[in-house]
């Protein structure tokens, strides 16, 4: 039995265009007690969803609860008072999953392609607490792409609750297509999983790690720029067998090409926003070269991080590190 539940009304009001502008009320009826179908959320493993109910408040807007643990395999600080905030990454990638299938349509064998994906929290909500953290993600869609009468992409805009309490926001870019448009899409790479053996990493305590296998850059040979390290054992960051190299592991490798960049390993990642062009392959050598910006504000830094294969930009965006809290 499925905690997801339709229900009509709630108390909402219309999101401006750009990313986390939604003002919503979180509604007392959002459910925690499980989790929702892994296949959902293209998940292998049930111990990887951390969504537990969704709430349809209208055509474009919904709300959507969320478990995060205390701990973590591999969403994990070394800083033991923290939630990791790519737990905020995750838990959007999955919320646009589980709109797309339940909501909108989209069939469980299509594919799905992030173009960009972006997350803002305040290190406050954050705090480890002495239970789970309870998540309500506000989540609006605009910019409606279809394929017949089906939605097959369009923009999502986040506001992320706590308790009650908005924490950060967020947002993503996605589109959907069928197998046969993937297999165009993708030639003779589609579905074909090509296995590597992982490079050398980095020292896991330089990119606030304590475990060799969670490390995801290697180094390079010029300054401020590493070689993507690809674990397909990893259990989390690749869950399940892929053709490429999945956003979130991406997300990750910046996370610590921005911690390297500026020397602070246990820097709190309080955000991030992704632009992603084109797919990356696990068997080519991806660049990652990461520039401290010189935007900074209250103790938080942000990085510029390009993820570079096959001769163009397959990647890139920003991660803002708060430095100092």
């Amino acid at each position: 039995m499925t905690a997801m539940m339709t229900r009509p009304g709630g108390d909402v009001v219309t999101a401006a265009p750009e990313f986390g502008n939604a003002v919503v009320s979180q509604r007392s009826d959002v459910l925690f007690d499980q989790t929702i179908p892994r296949a959902l959320v293209h998940r292998a493993a049930v111990s990887e969803v951390f969504l537990t109910d969704l709430c349809t408040l209208g055509d474009t807007e919904f709300q959507v609860g969320a478990q995060w643990p205390r701990g973590h395999s591999f969403f994990s600080l070394l800083r033991p008072d923290h939630h990791d905030p790519m737990l905020m990454a995750e838990t959007i990638r999955q919320a646009g999953l589980l709109i797309a299938h339940s909501e909108f349509g989209v069939a469980l064998d299509w594919k799905f392609i992030v173009h960009r994906q972006s997350f803002s929290l305040g290190s406050d909500g954050l705090r480890l607490g002495a239970r789970p953290a309870h998540i309500v993600l506000a989540v609006t869609s605009h910019d409606h792409k279809r394929r017949g009468k089906r939605i097959a992409g369009g923009r999502l805009e986040v506001g992320c609750y706590r308790d009650g309490e908005r924490i950060g926001s967020g947002g993503a870019v996605w589109s959907a297509v069928s197998p046969s448009a993937y297999r165009r899409l993708r030639g003779e790479r589609a579905d074909v999983v090509t296995e590597v053996e992982p490079l050398a990493g980095v020292s896991p305590a330089s990119v606030g790690r304590d475990r060799v296998r969670d490390v995801a850059l290697a180094p390079g040979t010029r300054d401020r720029e590493w070689v993507l390290r690809v674990d397909q054992s990893h259990p989390v960051m690749f869950d399940h067998p892929v053709d490429h190299v999945p956003g979130m592991v991406t997300m990750e490798a910046a996370r610590q090409a921005a911690k390297l960049a500026i020397g602070r390993p246990h820097a709190l990642p309080v955000g991030a926003d992704f632009h992603f062009e084109h797919y990356l392959e696990t068997d080519l050598p991806t660049l990652v070269s990461a520039t401290e910006s010189a935007t900074q504000r209250s103790g938080v830094t942000s990085v510029e991080v390009v993820f570079g294969q096959a001769g163009r930009t397959a990647a890139f965006g920003t991660v803002d590190l708060l430095v100092h809290g």
